[in-house]
């Protein structure tokens, strides 16, 4: 299956999904599927999410706390699941607030497995 196939069947099989994407630290979109009419910039939320995630990875090894698998960031109106995938890449599930987040951060889960031998 083809990364733009699998970010697709992410979004497809998730109830509330808006949009996912392949992101590098440095805020790079590498690939993404959205939903039509989502209303998302998804460059800027990409540039913006990318740059938390460096300085949360950062942290993360400055304490010694281990290396950073996931974060999740939850507004008044979407839900936000990031998953590294490599060192350089991580993917991003967009959601509603009421979309079913747990089945959207286990198919991150799943299918980064998949994806990341993928961009190897």
């Amino acid at each position: 299956m083809s990364i733009r196939d699998t970010l697709k069947d992410i979004v497809d099989n998730v109830e509330g999904a808006l949009a996912a994407m392949i992101m590098a630290y440095d805020g790079i979109a590498i690939d993404e599927i959205a939903v039509p009419l989502s209303g998302f910039d998804l460059q800027s939320l990409s540039v913006e999410y990318a740059t938390v995630l460096k300085e949360i990875k950062r942290a993360a090894e400055l304490v010694k706390a281990g290396a950073m698998e996931e974060v999740s960031i939850t507004t008044n109106q979407t839900r936000v699941a990031l998953r590294v995938l490599n060192e350089d890449l991580f993917t991003v599930l967009i959601m509603t607030r009421d979309g079913n987040f747990g089945k959207g951060r286990y198919l991150l889960r799943l299918k980064g497995y998949d994806l990341a031998r993928e961009l190897a």
